[in-house]
């Protein structure tokens, strides 16, 4: 099979697409061929050596993505040669082949495609669990949020807005301010104006309630943002490493710092199951939206690299083998 690997850290230029053995399943795992795989800045700190990796070169990216099971470990009972999987945390996914934990395998309702499920599994339960764990979001809560207009950011302003809150976003042009109002952002700041001031003037002076920062560097900036008694939520680290924070800032202004990561929430195959239940509901319902994701080839891995790490993208990127 084809595989998108990479032998040494670096730029996306470190990328390659080579045939390598296909993966051999347990007698708990299923063999997918996979239709649709999701890309996340997670694959670039991955790339540049950022994340700790297992094991030894060619290492090959990819947590999320979608197909369809062409074989089934012996003990498996559920699912079958045929169904339509998807999964959020399998290693490996940037190849034609992945093999699946069943604990990890969450079927595919009809009528939403691969591209879609690939779309929305990692970063729709990253918004999830940001919204219901980090910080649980309440009727009337006011909420900045980073890169509105990126992935996690649209479908974290559409969840705010399920659980009656208003969300303020913070873009880099105006053209991805359009994209984070049409998420129902109801006010949208840019990044390149004294944007912590504009939110303060936009919350009554106040701030607001909590900000979700992937940003990084701007992490000092977004307690500016936030009132007396609020919470900054840090999921990332986009635009580079966050400042240390004075602990007697946070006592003094009665401010929390909270951190969030997926994989500390999904610990079970029923949690992945709730949670991936309620988003495709609310998908098929039409209360969350998904704009069509940007498709790249899987072997032009590194082009769809170095989008993503432009910033210039709104919404997800897929890459198809």
């Amino acid at each position: 099979m084809k595989a998108l690997i990479f032998n040494k850290f670096g730029g996306p230029e470190v990328l390659q697409y080579i045939e390598i053995p296909q993966p051999t399943i347990g007698d708990h795992d299923v063999l997918v061929q996979m239709k649709a795989i999701g890309l996340n800045y997670a694959d670039i700190y991955r790339r540049k050596g950022n994340y700790h990796l297992v094991g030894e070169p060619p290492y090959i990216l990819g947590y999320e993505g979608a197909g369809i099971v062409v074989k089934v470990g012996k003990h498996m009972k559920d699912i079958k040669e045929g169904d339509r999987i998807a999964f959020a945390d399998v290693p490996h996914a940037n190849a034609e082949y992945v093999s699946v934990p069943y604990d990890k395998a969450i079927p595919i309702p009809d009528g939403v495609s691969f591209e879609h499920a690939a779309s929305l599994l990692l970063q729709g339960m990253t918004a999830h669990y940001l919204v219901h764990d980090s910080y649980q979001v309440k009727d009337g809560d006011q909420v900045l949020i980073h890169a509105a207009a990126g992935g996690v950011g649209q479908l974290l302003t559409q969840l705010v807005t399920i659980l009656g809150g208003t969300s303020i976003g913070l873009t880099s042009s105006k053209a991805k301010a359009e994209v984070a109002k049409r998420a129902g952002a109801k006010e949208v700041v840019l990044y390149d104006t004294s944007w912590s001031e504009t939110v303060k003037e936009l919350t009554g002076g106040k701030g607001v309630d909590v900000v979700y920062e992937s940003v990084g560097s701007m992490l000092m900036d977004s307690f500016q943002a936030t009132r007396t008694g609020g919470t900054v939520v840090f999921f990332g680290m986009a635009g580079g490493d966050p400042a240390p924070v004075d602990p007697r800032m946070l006592m003094d202004t009665s401010k929390t710092l909270t951190g969030g990561d997926l994989w500390n929430v999904l610990k079970t195959r029923e949690i992945r199951m709730e949670r991936a239940a309620q988003l495709f509901q609310w998908l098929q319902e039409g209360k969350l939206q998904i704009a069509s994701p940007t498709q790249f080839a899987l072997e032009d891995g590194a082009a769809a690299h170095e989008l993503l790490e432009s910033r210039k993208s709104t919404g997800k990127i897929v890459l198809i083998p």
